[in-house]
């Protein structure tokens, strides 16, 4: 779909994708990511992809977003949708790392994935068919 068919809240969540990736710190891969997510009770937090010289301790915009969700109050089954945009050929997924921590968070959330010509609506069960759930209970 093209920018144009969407809602006003699924453009004010593309947006401030679009608009926090500019921050995005990626001089080792120059892939910038900016994501947005959108919780139940209407609130919009955003974050970029940030890259390390030590390739693990760099976090995805996805779960830059999450982190700044959850240190405002965020909690579990708290996310309602969520936009990552890079400028790229076609739309970008998430990681499934990103993918993961985006499910402890949401039951089954849109979504967004964009570039400066398209969005793709989706669904998180369509990109992570089978999350781990929880960790089984250690017998005493």
């Amino acid at each position: 779909m093209r920018w144009s068919d969407l809602e006003p809240a699924e453009l004010e969540l593309l947006r401030a994708a679009r608009d926090v990736r500019r921050h995005a710190h990626a001089p080792y891969s120059g892939f910038k990511v900016g994501a947005a997510l959108r919780t139940r009770d209407g609130r919009v937090f955003a974050g970029c992809n940030v890259e390390n010289a030590s390739l693990g301790a760099g976090i995805c915009a996805e779960r830059s977003a999450v982190l700044q969700a959850v240190a405002q109050g965020m909690r579990r089954r708290g996310l309602d949708a969520v936009a990552v945009y890079a400028r790229d050929t076609h739309p970008t997924p998430p990681c499934g790392m990103c993918l993961q921590v985006l499910s402890e968070f949401g039951t089954d959330p849109a979504v967004y994935l964009a570039n400066a010509r398209t969005v793709e609506r989706m669904t998180l069960r369509e990109l992570l068919t089978r999350p781990f759930t929880h960790f089984p209970r250690r017998p005493r």
